[in-house]
Formats: structure tokens, C-alpha cells, sequence
């Protein structure tokens, strides 16, 4: 399994499990152009349009850890269109609510579902992926995120036109790539290695004959060391505390104003004077150059390294929002290239969020740090998208984008005086408490 060729399979693996990172841009941004009839229509103070923004991210947080528990239990296949059955049924639910109240509990439910589909399709994914794929067919799948947030403000633009109930529809939108990925999801096998795991040795042998061929047995599958389950206390008495700490915090810093910019886009960019139709293409456009700058920024890690790649990243997307802080009367074409700037820019903390976790961390810990690190990073997304409308309200735009810029000097600080290089290193010299000194001339590819 792990030297097999890249397959047909693999490829529509890889696609149909995209579904879930589309569905999270999706979600999360089309909330940010919605807002702009719910909060009127609702009556919505700074704080209740806080909440709904960052509901869904709550719902991520809670999700990640259920879903993760509930496939090493019930296996990946069962619950790979469940988590989709759900976002359906509470995207087109909606469209009915009338209160803040259940539009809340309705995009936590969401938000759960959402999260939940990341351990689910990602372990079926690397389960059945060939080594040498595995790591871009796994990175790449940061890519739908931004293709999902794309595409929702493209959408939500276009129901803007369809009057009050605007908002109605973009929020109940979700359900139609959701109904889709569940389709194409139809059929996808069960992971041999889990079913092995569990016993039904019959059942994961006709699988790997189904996917691999007939010459295939159960003899294929590699006989995996038994760890045990490694709590936060393990982590910490096992050495790895400070890089435990440095992962959360380099996260959290790369996504609280990228979350932020998702969740309230529109309403950010009219404050900035670029209203109606501008506002939600310019949205569209810059999370465009989100995407183009996590391309960027995979295509030269390896050639310029880790540590600088992350420290440069901070500073100068960092140095885009201090300028959006500090002239936000600027005229329209600055204030878009400025926001195109940082988009672009912070790319390289984005595909890092990848990296940087499985290659610091050994076997023994490197799930549960991952795990760790991934739910505090939403824990301050969600404060920080939750504490935007009030800070638009009590600082104007000119002090909230200072406070982004703020939060990037933090990643930047504590990148340099924590981030470790760890280009062209074995996984297991990156993951040693005292890493060798990065070897001389070119990097081997990763």
C-alpha cells in the first residue's frame, strides 16, 4: 500500500475529501456578506453579531475532538457522509430562523459537522494514500479551504440581489456542495487498515483487492507498532512543552486576523469605503490571493526554510495591516492592494500550520499535539472573531486593523525566538528535542 502507484482512486479520494475544508471556507465566509442584512433585520447588538460569527468556529473546535473519537470507534466510511448529512439539515434550517438565538445554535451545529469531517476524511485519505503522495495530497487540501471561501463570496453577492430574504438563501446555499460531496462520496470503501485493526480481516482483505488489485492480501499491510493514547501531561513531561506552546501560539496568531478578515469581510472592507457589490467582490478577490500566496509560499519552503519563511510571513503581512491601520481614508485602489498584500503575504504561516506540527513532534505525540495545537488556534479565532464587530464599533477600522497588526508582531516575535529550521532534515532528526544543524547546500525535496 504505501509504494502502490498514485491511482485513479487516490485522485477521487483526494477530491471527495476536499468536501470538508471547501465546506469550512464556505461556511465561514459566507456569514461575513450575510451579516449585512441579518444584522438589521434581527436587530443584532455588536455582541450577539460577534457570537454568530464565530459560532461555526466553536462548533469546529467541539467537532474536531468528537469526530476523531467517533471514527477510531465506528470506523472512517459511515461517518465520511453522515458529517455532511448534518450540515445539509441544519444549512437548509436556516433559512427558517427567526431569532439570533437559533441561528446561533444552527451554525454551531454546523460548525460541529465541519470540524468533525477534518480527522474523519483526512485519516481516510492517509490511509490509503502511497507514501510519497501522502504529504501533498494531505497539504494540499488547505487549498479548498480558500477555494470554499472564494466561491461563497461570489455567491453571496449574487443572492444579494434577491432582496430581504437574501440572507436567507446564502446561508441554506451551503447544503447544495454539501448534498454533492455526499454523492460523490457514495461507495468509497472502508479503510482496510481499520478494519484490520478491529478484526474483520475478510473485510479489509476484499477491500484492499477491490482498490489494489487482485494480487493484494492482507500480507500488504505493515504491521503497525500499539501506542498508547499520549494526554497533554505526557506531552509536557515528555520535553516537548515549549514546542507544544510555540505551535499554539505561531497558530493562533496566523489565524485570528485571517478568520476575522473571513467572518466580517464586507463589513470590514465598507469600512474601509468600499461598499455594496466592491465590498463582496473585493472579498472574493483578495481570498483569491490567499490562495495564490499558499501556492507561493509551498512552492519555496524548502528553498528558503522554514524559520525565515514563517518570521518574513509575519512581519511583512503584518507591516500590510499596520498601513491599513494607520491610513484607512486611503483611496480605494491602495486599501485593496494593501489587503491583496497581506493576503498573499501570509501564506507562508498558512501552509506552515501544516508543516510545522508533524515535523516537530515525534510518533509517539505527534496526533495529540497536532489535536492540541489545532483547538487552541480555534479557541482564539473565535474570541477574535466574536471580539471584531464590538472592536469596529469601539476602535473604528483604523484601531481594529492596528490590533491585527499587533497580533502578527506576536507571531512574529515568538517565531524568532522559538521556530526551529528544519529543512532538508529526516522526520526524525526535525522531531529530536536537539536537531542536528541543517545540512549544508540544497535541501532534499520534502
Amino acid at each position: 500500500m504505501d509504494d502502490a502507484p498514485l491511482s485513479r482512486f487516490h485522485k477521487k479520494l483526494a477530491l471527495y475529501s476536499s468536501g470538508g475544508p471547501f465546506l469550512d471556507g464556505y461556511v465561514l465566509s459566507i456569514i461575513g456578506v450575510a451579516m449585512v442584512q441579518i444584522t438589521p433585520q434581527l436587530h443584532l447588538s455588536s455582541s450577539a453579531e460577534g457570537l454568530i460569527g464565530a459560532s461555526a468556529l466553536i462548533g469546529i473546535f467541539l467537532g474536531a475532538f468528537m469526530g476523531g473519537y467517533l471514527t477510531d470507534k465506528f470506523g472512517r466510511q459511515v461517518l465520511y457522509t453522515i458529517d455532511l448529512v448534518a450540515i445539509i439539515g441544519c444549512s437548509v434550517a436556516q433559512f427558517w430562523a427567526t431569532d439570533p438565538v437559533w441561528l446561533f445554535v444552527l451554525r454551531l451545529l454546523i460548525g460541529m459537522a465541519v470540524g468533525a469531517d477534518y480527522p474523519i476524511a483526512t485519516s481516510l485519505l492517509a490511509e490509503f494514500t502511497p507514501r510519497r503522495y501522502r504529504g501533498p495530497l494531505l497539504g494540499g487540501l488547505v487549498v479548498m479551504w480558500f477555494v470554499g471561501a472564494a466561491v461563497a463570496y461570489v455567491v453571496g453577492e449574487a443572492l444579494l440581489n434577491v432582496g430581504d430574504d437574501g440572507w436567507r438563501w446564502m446561508l441554506a446555499s451551503a447544503a447544495l456542495p454539501a448534498t454533492i460531496i455526499v454523492l460523490l462520496r457514495l461507495g468509497t470503501p472502508e479503510s482496510p487498515r481499520w478494519l484490520a485493526n478491529k478484526g474483520r480481516i475478510e473485510e479489509a482483505e476484499k477491500v484492499l483487492k477491490q482498490v489494489y488489485g487482485p494480487e493484494a492480501t492482507i500480507g500488504d499491510l505493515l504491521e503497525e507498532e500499539e501506542r498508547e493514547n499520549v494526554d497533554l501531561k505526557a506531552i509536557i513531561r515528555s520535553g516537548y512543552g515549549g514546542r507544544m506552546l510555540y505551535i499554539s501560539v505561531f497558530w493562533t496568531c496566523s489565524i485570528v486576523p485571517l478568520f476575522a478578515i473571513y467572518a466580517f469581510g464586507p463589513k470590514i472592507l465598507g469600512a474601509l469605503k468600499l461598499e455594496g457589490s466592491l465590498a463582496n467582490l473585493g472579498s472574493a478577490l483578495i481570498t483569491v490571493m490567499f490562495l495564490i500566496g499558499c501556492v507561493i509560499a509551498l512552492l519555496g519552503v524548502n528553498r528558503m526554510g522554514r524559520r525565515p519563511l514563517v518570521i518574513h510571513s509575519f512581519v511583512w503581512s503584518g507591516l500590510a495591516l499596520l498601513l491599513l491601520g494607520i491610513f484607512p481614508d486611503a483611496p480605494a485602489a491602495v486599501i485593496m492592494v494593501l489587503f491583496a498584500a497581506y493576503a498573499v503575504i501570509i501564506g507562508g504561516t498558512q501552509i506552515l500550520q501544516w508543516v510545522y506540527p508533524n515535523e516537530l513532534f515525534p510518533t509517539e505525540v505527534r496526533g495529540s499535539a497536532v489535536g492540541l495545537a489545532s483547538s487552541a488556534s480555534r479557541i482564539g479565532a473565535a474570541v477574535g472573531t466574536y471580539l471584531v464587530p464590538m472592536a469596529l464599533t469601539d476602535w473604528g477600522i483604523g484601531g481594529t486593523m492596528l490590533a491585527a497588526a499587533a497580533i502578527n508582531v506576536v507571531g512574529a516575535v515568538v517565531s524568532a525566538l522559538w521556530a526551529p529550521e528544519t529543512r532538508g532534515m529526516a522526520l526524525h532528526e526535525a522531531a529530536a528535542l536537539s536537531p542536528k544543524t541543517e545540512p549544508a547546500g540544497r535541501p532534499a525535496a520534502v
